[in-house]
């Protein structure tokens, strides 16, 4: 095998150059995980997907992904990135697909303009958090904080969740060893506007080759859990709501998202957006190592 194909996208956007950035890989069926990692460093985007046959027969295919440092059981932008781009490839038709992941079988539906909803999976939710060390690795004081306790919350991949006044977000800079010393590797501050149901959001991965988001699938779908658990959305039914990323980074982002609730607790969360091709071509194998 001399090389595999793959795709750049951009996705939550619905124009070219903003979003988050993917690649998306196929053809690779036969390498091994140290050389899937080895592309996604050469690629050393957020994150890169490989689309593979599914191993489950449930499922509609297989996504392995990667960061530039590890593999992720689960991802949100590399989720919809690659249904999106394998519809478009003609590996299945609009509709609802399952997808194959670390994180267990998740539904997608696939709109033929090229956009996708993202199931996520199981809501997790942490104990509330001090929000003094935490403000202060981002850079910020109490008077940037905002309503409700900072917490850990996800749906398939957990993120710390630090609300904040949204004329605090474009000051904030990551303090990497405060963050090591708290022992934050994934951050999501943001600011909520209850009036419209939307976000302002930044994410960061202190000390990852790509420290800050612009676009974050997995972080939309926690924050819904986090904001039905601070009272800031109903207790009971259907909620909607929007999270705006990558303003301050010049890409910026859009994440439609619902989540449901029951006697005050998160039990489903969505999120939604375009992609946008960018690139194709056809990249090298790099060598077996093992």
């Amino acid at each position: 095998m001399s090389g595999v194909a793959y795709e750049i996208v951009d996705v939550f956007t619905d124009r070219p150059f903003a979003g988050n950035p993917l690649a998306v890989v196929y053809g690779a069926t036969e390498l091994a995980t140290d050389q899937m990692h080895t592309l996604a460093r050469e690629f050393n985007l957020a994150e890169t997907v490989f689309v593979l046959p599914p191993t489950d027969p449930a499922a509609t295919y297989r996504a392995r992904i990667f960061t530039p440092e590890a593999e992720l059981p689960f991802a949100g932008h590399p989720s919809v990135g690659a249904a999106v781009t394998s519809m478009r490839r003609g590996l299945f038709p609009p509709g609802e697909v399952v997808q194959e992941c670390g994180a267990g079988l998740l539904p997608i539906t696939v709109r033929e303009p090229g956009a996708a909803t993202l199931t996520g999976g199981v809501p997790r939710l942490g104990d509330p958090l001090d929000p003094a060390p935490l403000l202060a690795l981002a850079g910020l004081t109490a008077g940037d904080s905002a309503e409700g306790a900072p917490r850990l919350a996800g749906c398939g991949l957990d993120w710390v969740f630090l609300p904040v006044r949204r004329e605090a977000l474009a000051g904030v800079r990551i303090d990497q060893p405060a963050a090591e010393r708290a022992g934050v590797t994934d951050l999501c501050v943001f600011s909520w506007s209850p009036s419209d149901a939307e976000a302002h959001s930044r994410v960061f991965v202190p000390g990852g080759a790509v420290p800050e988001d612009p676009a974050t699938g997995s972080a939309a779908l926690g924050l819904g859990i986090w904001l039905v658990a601070a009272g800031l959305l109903p207790p009971d039914g259907v909620s909607s709501y929007r999270v705006h990323q990558g303003i301050e980074m010049k890409r910026p982002s859009l994440l439609d998202c619902t989540v449901t609730a029951s006697a005050g607790a998160a039990t489903l969360a969505t999120v939604a957006g375009h992609v946008c091709p960018i690139a194709k071509g056809e990249i090298i194998v790099p060598p077996f190592i093992g």
